[in-house]
């Protein structure tokens, strides 16, 4: 075998174990995280045409884009709400619960920033469903909202029927939720907001693959200006992109 073959194989044992280093622990990451279906497709090509500037992606399974199923609820003033009362407007989806002692505060901190940044605008809302339905009451809900001074009148809490909520997140949204009596508050849950448009489709801007990022981190902190990659955090992503939305 001559030296030339020899530095052929060496180079392509060097782009795979790069390859592993890289993007192996992304992808399992996502996966642990049950906040996307192990049958996703990961592309290793990345599509150096994309820019995150161009338009939002929609969240295609099995060639179809992914809507928001229906939903009822009661809210924080024991209004129902369905999903029929977000149709057209850009909204975001989060589960939470009023006693985490984690990480709902700080996504409730960072969608009060959000909301606050889009003040006035009728055409904006928050979706929030409590996976602690039997301690979330109506009343509980409301006394949380002005804790964190919640005043988008488009920004509904929601309680109701413990397995609706859970398959709606779980199905639904593909964001997980659980009880586990092992966790700190009893419950666990993902992190992260979905954003849906007008027409109640998931959207969110492409990675660096050209494929939808699909969620923005919830959990991010004022501290985490940039993420590992030197990018700008999500928070500051999730606006601009609500912005995009509501300009569709």
């Amino acid at each position: 075998m001559s030296s030339k073959t020899n530095y052929s194989y060496i180079g392509i044992a060097f782009i795979i174990l790069v390859f592993g280093i890289l993007f192996i622990p992304k992808i399992v990451d996502r996966i642990k995280n049950d906040d996307i279906s192990r049958s996703d497709r990961i592309s290793n090509v990345p599509d150096n045409n994309f820019s995150n500037t161009e338009k939002l992606m929609f969240l295609e399974i099995d060639g179809e884009a992914k809507k928001v199923p229906d939903f009822s609820f009661i809210n924080q003033n024991r209004d129902t709400i369905t999903n029929k009362d977000y149709l057209g407007k850009v909204y975001v989806v989060e589960f939470f619960f009023t006693t985490c002692p984690t990480i709902c505060p700080i996504m409730s901190q960072n969608l009060v920033q959000i909301q606050d940044r889009f003040k006035g605008i009728d055409g904006f809302g928050v979706a929030s469903f409590t996976i602690n339905p039997s301690q979330d009451t109506p009343e509980v809900l409301k006394a949380y909202a002005e804790k964190y001074k919640i005043t988008n009148p488009n920004w509904n809490l929601m309680t109701g029927d413990r397995e609706d909520i859970y398959q709606l997140a779980n199905l639904g949204f593909n964001l997980y939720a659980a009880e586990n009596e092992d966790v700190a508050g009893g419950f666990e849950h993902s992190g992260n907001f979905a954003l849906i448009d007008k027409n109640g489709f998931i959207r969110s801007r492409a990675d660096n693959f050209g494929n939808p990022q699909i969620y923005y981190r919830g959990t991010i902190t004022e501290k985490e200006k940039y993420n590992e990659e030197g990018e700008e955090e999500e928070i500051s992503m999730l606006k601009e992109d609500i912005k995009k939305l509501l300009n569709e």
